[in-house]
């Protein structure tokens, strides 16, 4: 009778454990009003278990839905103003951030991108990639995508 049970007990635990597990493997998708809205067929971040993956960022205010073209630095703040809104609202934060891209239209921007940068990733920054590309959506000078851990 104790082999039983015992036996029952084992089986209702990996039952559980399995379902936990797909559970938090369960793609959620997550949205804010406080960073732009998707400019076409994709979502501001997505979590599965505790990784959030944020799209790629520019300079969009989401107060006026209208792109940032000032300084480089102008759009580096705007950028990474995002990524916290989309990050607040899915609980992490900034030092949760494991792994960064950055694409910039104009690579002798780099310098003075990463001067601001540096201001938002104090702690234990990031690993990070930073590549020159020929065109960024709505002509932004920078596009950053992260992703985080919990």
């Amino acid at each position: 009778m104790k082999t039983i049970i015992l036996i029952s007990i084992i089986l209702i635990s990996s039952v559980i454990t399995n379902i936990d597990a797909k559970k938090s493997s369960i793609k959620k998708i997550i949205a804010t009003q406080n960073a732009p809205k998707a400019v076409g067929p994709y979502s501001q971040a997505v979590q599965v278990g505790n990784t959030l993956y944020l799209a790629g960022q520019i300079a969009i205010n989401p107060k006026t839905s209208k792109m940032n073209h000032g300084s480089i630095e102008e759009q580096t703040v705007q950028v990474l103003n995002n990524i916290k809104a989309v990050l607040n609202e899915a609980g992490f934060s900034l030092n949760d951030v494991v792994q960064s891209q950055v694409f910039l239209t104009n690579l002798d921007n780099y310098k003075r991108m990463n001067q601001v940068y540096a201001r938002y990733f104090t702690n234990q920054p990031p690993a990070r990639a930073a590549v020159e590309v020929s065109r960024l959506p709505l002509d932004a000078k920078i596009e950053i995508m992260v992703t985080a851990v919990k």
